[in-house]
């Protein structure tokens, strides 16, 4: 008989719907596109590896908990969304087609698809501004709070930069915002358009994709496979068996 009391019991739900979950990540649709997510990370090829749907090495496929960290981000951006209309935001998710906000470049190997553009609210805004979320743990918050989007999350801030130019959202500073798992405290900044960052990161897709067209292994960020970007990378191993 099960003991419904028992800590065997909440690890072996848990270990069900790991499964379950993990086994569902697994028949996603590959993403074959570089993301404005992504461009502003460290590792150009690590960025290869992505765009090429590498298959990650043994055993650093995302784990169940951590899929679920992902969703629940999606649903604190829907929340917060849901936050900002009652507080007098006319946010649209959504274009007059119905889809996701998004871009295309490069016939169609660079995309991005932002969380939102708000049309009109409160006076002390200026309209239509990009609109762009994160659902954070306290740790990041707080570096939000102390060094502000740039500083802290530069990968975020190539995210807004590259959204606001290419859906052109240029002219007004984007919102964005930050909820905090732990207490459900709110971030917010405006962020400027910055025309020299979308710039680099477009120009770093395009040299990626040169790359990979041509077979070409962009260098590796670091000269040892111990660095923390490296010992964190789901591709470590088969990176660092090339011969370069």
């Amino acid at each position: 008989m099960l003991d419904f009391n028992s800590h065997d019991l909440s690890e072996h739900l848990s270990a069900l719907v790991d499964t379950a979950m993990e086994r569902e990540a697994v028949m996603l649709p590959p993403r074959a596109y570089l993301g404005a997510s992504s461009l502003g990370e460290d590792c150009a090829r690590r960025l290869q590896f992505q765009y090429f749907d590498t298959p990650k090495d043994t055993g650093r496929q995302f784990p169940g908990r951590v899929l679920r960290v992902f969703a629940r981000g999606h649903r604190v951006e829907d929340w917060m969304a849901d936050w900002l209309r009652l507080a007098g935001f006319d946010l649209r998710a959504r274009n007059d087609q119905g889809e996701q906000h998004g871009f295309a470049a490069a016939q169609g190997r660079v995309r991005g698809h932002a969380d939102g553009v708000i049309v009109s609210g409160p006076d002390n805004f200026r309209y239509p501004m990009l609109w762009e979320n994160k659902a954070v743990g306290l740790k990041t918050f707080r570096e939000l709070q102390r060094k502000r989007l740039f500083a802290s999350r530069p990968v975020y801030a190539t995210q807004v930069a590259m959204y606001q130019a290419y859906l052109g959202l240029h002219e007004h500073p984007a919102l964005f915002t930050a909820v905090c798992a732990d207490d459900m405290a709110i971030y917010a900044e405006r962020i400027p358009f910055d025309r020299g960052l979308a710039q680099r990161a477009s120009d770093r897709a395009v040299e990626i994709l040169r790359a990979c067209d041509a077979g070409e292994a962009l260098p590796r960020i670091s000269t040892t496979p111990t660095h923390q970007t490296c010992r964190f990378c789901p591709w470590q191993d088969r990176c660092w068996s090339l011969p370069h």
